[in-house]
């Protein structure tokens, strides 16, 4: 029997933690929760989650330089809730490495398909790589070599560390080098849920994984003003 799929929740709110614990176990996850976020840089090391439900506001570290400290480990998904529905905290969470923005008050069965799809866009690389399919190719375009297979991307020989959703992003573009797609597009081929995503979360995922190619010198996407991006050819 394939063990559970484990969700860290960290939330101060007793009665939130109590509520999302319920809709998790009850949708077959095995839940960790805690109540600040000090324990869980311990907790990834000895009992790595499979994804992290993360409010913003907690005592001591808040999410945002807890999201930090988790993103400069690895890939963990990483998904937030949070009482703040200003779109300028939204964005700062993205761009911090975040998967998905839930703002509270939320409904537990939504909160249950977020965690799904934010799981279902990490896993992809497995799925690609299943016995039954052919093995994914490794795609060298100039200095950019993305292999689906082992969720590694490089440029000019040094690792890309891409978030789930932001590797999806990549290698939607990738599949047609040179084309245009649209934001609606774009959308639809790299996050592959009916949960709605909206063009801004597009195009800040866009703009962090620009950002990490400039690090080294490099930038895999160009904007089409007025109509989406392409992934530059070879």
């Amino acid at each position: 029997m394939p063990s559970l799929k484990h969700v860290l929740l960290v939330d101060d709110e007793k009665r939130i933690r109590e509520v999302v614990e319920y809709a998790l176990v009850k949708s077959g996850f095995r839940v960790t929760a805690l109540s600040e976020g000090e324990p869980v840089l311990d907790l990834l090391a000895s009992d790595a989650p499979d994804l992290v439900v993360l409010d913003i506001t907690l005592p001591g570290m808040d999410g945002l330089e807890l999201c930090r400290r988790i993103r400069a480990r690895g890939t963990t998904p990483i998904l937030f809730l949070s009482a703040r529905s200003d779109e300028v905290d939204r964005i700062v969470g993205l761009e911090l490495g975040a998967d998905d923005y839930l703002v509270k008050p939320f409904s537990p069965r939504e909160l249950v398909a977020r965690v799904r799809a934010v799981l279902r866009r990490f896993e992809a690389a497995e799925e690609r790589s299943a016995p039954a399919k052919p093995a994914p190719r490794l795609l060298r375009l100039g200095k950019l070599e993305i292999d689906p297979e082992r969720f590694d991307v490089r440029f000019d020989g040094n690792r890309i560390s891409l978030t789930a959703t932001e590797f999806a992003v990549l290698c939607a573009l990738y599949e047609r080098p040179g084309v245009v797609l649209s934001r609606g597009q774009l959308q639809q081929r790299a996050y592959t849920t009916d949960i709605h995503v909206t063009e801004r979360t597009l195009d800040t995922h866009v703009r962090r994984i620009r950002a990490k190619f400039r690090a080294f010198g490099g930038d895999p996407i160009t904007t089409v003003h007025g109509v989406g991006y392409k992934a530059h050819e070879a």
